[in-house]
């Protein structure tokens, strides 16, 4: 192993050196990562070296940007945990409205960049999660229902795959990697450029609503009944929360239980404030709208502003009738002692909607809210109680479950089924197959080769 520090443009961290807990650690710092070693990649070269060796060792290499949704990769024993945070370059190409970036690239730097050229691409809801990993479960960003996935709109990717080999693979060149990694996940090679569509927006009408939660039943009931009137150009969320009483919670929201509306706009401030007319009804204790430009879109979701002890996790339903959203509260409404800083229902359709885009693996959503909940503290023996309400609120809701559900809401290990019908599944596999047959590649929701 210590012979593959003289091959890397990067660092091998090995267990005892100085930097090992830093360089192991995950966004989600509630995930203890413990792998065999620690490559800090800096180029497509350290990758290929990087996989070369643990194929001779006999061990796997699992890439890993800002490490958002780690826990689904359970124990990294005989594992090389494969950085790639510093492979870093950004890259806008206006006239064409692409981007190209590093694997190691962040939201935050693609936005700032892109918003230059008055482009935004199709980032998530925070900040400093990266775009490749993002990208590879999909992608659901603020401008969804009239975009679609952010998968949908990858153009060329640079993938090395289990051999070494680097390839450049789009529409042309291994059209069937090409079509796997948008939305299958990162089973089937690291990707170590991603390049993508940007689009021409610059500023939006956003912002959020919030009611005691006591309000929660009438304010979530008001906001299922206003999605259905909503044009594409609307994506919303409702969200019930509850913030700790502490100092770095600003003082409106510590120590309170709240329900919000969430919503990004692309119309104009009256057309906007007319649509937004029926929540505003309910007279919000607190109402943020107001045009916004796309750099401070990463500010609307409050999320978390660095690495945070975290456990979570996500479904899709088919509709939130009354009788979903009853058991919905049941489990984490008021006067519930629910663990939950957040439980969020996310209004689908439009661009998400089968049939509406094509892409790669996944190119749609087929479900009506994609559903996120997660609890936040620094006591790991606290999360147990965060999973037990993750559970109880899994099983109060199949009634109303999708048949699938989105890997990047997905923070708990699931596979194959849980994500694509059998047909898409085979054909995933048979992808890995071609392209991984030894499997030495993981991902946190993995695909296996055929046969295997």
């Amino acid at each position: 192993m210590v012979q593959l520090a003289r091959h890397l443009d990067g660092v091998l961290v090995l267990p005892g050196d100085q930097g090992w807990d830093a360089g192991r650690s995950a966004w989600q710092l509630a995930v203890d990562q413990r792998p065999a070693a620690v490559v800090l990649a800096r180029s497509a070269t350290d990758v290929t070296v990087t996989l070369d060796t643990a194929r001779t060792l006999g061990l796997r290499v699992a890439p890993q940007s800002s490490g958002h949704n780690a826990a689904p990769l359970g124990p990294l024993d005989n594992t090389i945990l494969l950085r790639t945070s510093e492979m870093a370059q950004v890259r806008i190409d206006a006239g064409r409205r692409r981007a190209r970036v590093g694997a190691g690239v962040v939201w935050a730097e693609v936005t700032e960049a892109a918003a230059g050229h008055g482009l935004a691409g199709l980032g998530g809801t925070a900040a400093d999660v990266g775009v490749v990993g993002y990208t590879l479960g999909g992608g659901l960003s603020w401008f969804a229902r009239s975009h679609g996935l952010a998968a949908n709109h990858v153009t060329a990717a640079t993938v090395v795959i289990g051999d070494g080999r680097v390839l450049r693979v789009d529409a042309e060149h291994d059209p069937e990697l090409f079509w796997a990694i948008r939305g299958g996940g990162g089973s089937f090679g690291v990707i170590t450029e991603l390049e993508f569509g940007l689009f021409p927006v610059s500023q939006v009408y956003a912002g959020a609503m919030y009611w005691p939660l006591e309000r929660a039943e009438a304010v979530l009931t008001r906001w299922r009944d206003w999605t259905a009137t909503v044009p594409d150009t609307v994506t919303s969320l409702g969200r019930l929360l509850r913030f700790p009483p502490v100092e770095e919670i600003p003082e409106p929201f510590r120590g309170r239980g709240l329900v919000a509306v969430e919503a990004v706009a692309q119309l104009d401030p009256s057309q906007a404030d007319d649509l937004l007319a029926p929540l505003r009804e309910l007279a919000p204790e607190m109402d943020t709208f107001a045009p916004t430009p796309v750099t401070d879109l990463h500010l609307l979701h409050l999320d978390p502003p660095g690495p945070t002890p975290a456990a979570g996790d996500g479904f899709q339903l088919t509709g939130l009738p009354d009788g979903a959203l009853a058991a919905l509260l049941e489990v984490a409404g008021p006067g519930r002692d629910a663990p939950l800083l957040t439980l969020e229902m996310r209004h689908l359709g439009g661009a998400l909607a089968p049939g509406a885009s094509e892409g790669g693996a996944v190119s749609s959503l087929d479900a009506a809210f994609a559903v996120f909940s997660a609890g936040i503290t620094p006591d790991a023996g606290a999360f147990g109680a965060v999973n037990a309400t993750l559970d109880a609120l899994a099983a109060a809701m199949t009634p109303w479950r999708a048949a699938t559900s989105y890997r990047n809401f997905t923070e708990r290990r699931a596979e194959g089924l849980a994500f694509e019908p059998a047909h898409v599944l085979g054909r995933l596999q048979e992808v890995k197959k071609t392209y991984d047959p030894l499997d030495i590649i993981r991902a946190n929701h993995p695909i296996r080769p055929v046969g295997s």
